[in-house]
């Protein structure tokens, strides 16, 4: 068993490469490969997303949750890299599971690779918190789990949600507005989930607030439906989502902006607008809730339908509860710009008149 974190090495700071020509997992062999289009995030031949290419790498993810968590009270979860000049990358816990198999002549060793664990725990601690989450999902290298853990995190926290650089939606004068939306986020919602057996989450304190000693002193927590509930000694721990007990056994997640009287199975740790686990725990916290990144930010400004970003201009379009920049709300297929002028909405993919009658010949 080993728990491993990324080496740190030189790396460019240059933008990640566009993908050009990666086969499209959604179309199954029909998308001639990754054509980018200069401002919406889909594939130009095959009109799917950047997700469904799986473009990203493990630097390019490593990279983007380092920026994420970096200037945050998270950043000790991340690590300057050599020559980056000031460039902070994430320090994911791999974890391997070796097994020997046994066998009549020389022993063989069964090796599982999980692409993400959480930091901290035990093997066994590691291990149950694995078998919790439904298979799947589960971030086995080369596995189907491996893969929704890439998509889920280019989803969840894309990288133009935090990084204007990478924006082409951005007018003059909104950039000061961008920073300022990460620099809040950052201080005021963005959490990172701690997994432990119930009831010895934050590690007897909590950063920058007293701790909720409710549970620790043997006091009834606040009851998530209406009732208060005797406490005995074992059995008192409820899931936040499912309001189930919790074995005490068995590992939770802890998020420190909820307080630690509360506590989620593992696969109940999931956006409250989306109902998707949290990837890589990351959460943001509102309302009190935990939101992955996209619903969060969606919730405080719109998003533009055609390229995907935040809109922070005033001025932007609005059709059937779907928004776009001004400039953006063009034709899917032809780029017509159809303000003012009829159009229709097709499974939310927007075409002016001529273009969704041929889509139907």
């Amino acid at each position: 068993f080993q728990l491993q974190c990324p080496v740190l090495f030189q790396m460019s700071v240059s933008q990640p490469q566009s993908g050009r020509g990666v086969p499209c997992l959604r179309c199954r062999g029909t998308c001639t490969g990754f054509e980018p289009h200069s401002w919406r995030k889909i594939c130009k031949s095959c009109k799917c997303s950047q997700e469904d290419h799986s473009l990203s790498s493990d630097v390019e993810d490593d990279r983007k949750i380092g920026r994420l968590l970096s200037d945050s009270k998270y950043a000790t979860l991340t690590a300057r890299v050599k020559g980056g000049d000031g460039i902070r990358i994430y320090k994911r816990n791999r974890m391997i599971i070796t097994n020997p198999i046994v066998s009549r002549k020389d022993p063989t060793f069964d090796t599982i690779t999980y692409e993400w664990a959480p930091p901290g725990l035990t093997q066994k601690l590691a291990m149950q918190y694995m078998e919790l989450i439904p298979k799947e999902m589960q971030p086995v290298a080369g596995t189907d789990g491996a893969y929704y853990r890439r998509r889920q995190l280019m989803r969840q926290l894309p990288l133009y949600d935090q990084d204007p650089s990478q924006c082409r939606g951005l007018a003059e004068g909104e950039l000061k507005l961008m920073e300022d939306f990460v620099k809040k986020y950052k201080a005021e919602a963005l959490g990172v989930g701690e997994v432990a057996l119930p009831g010895q989450g934050g590690g007897g304190k909590e950063e920058g607030k007293p701790q909720d000693k409710s549970i620790a002193a043997g006091k009834p927590p606040e009851s998530t439906n209406g009732a208060l509930e005797s406490a005995p000694a074992a059995g008192h721990h409820h899931c936040e989502t499912c309001k189930q007990p919790v074995p005490a056994d068995c590992p939770v997640v802890y998020a420190d902006r909820a307080g630690y009287s509360r506590q989620w199975h593992p696969a109940c740790f999931v956006c409250c607008r989306c109902s998707e686990p949290l990837v890589d725990l990351i959460y943001f916290w509102k309302s009190g809730a935990a939101w992955c990144g996209r619903h969060y930010c969606e919730s405080l400004r719109p998003r533009c339908a055609g390229c995907d970003e935040i809109i922070f201009s005033e001025d932007y379009q609005q059709a059937e509860g779907m928004t776009w920049h001004k400039k953006h709300f063009a034709c899917l297929e032809c780029e017509t710009l159809l303000t003012g002028k009829p159009f229709t909405l097709d499974n939310a993919s927007l075409l002016c008149t001529t273009c969704s009658k041929s889509k139907r010949l």
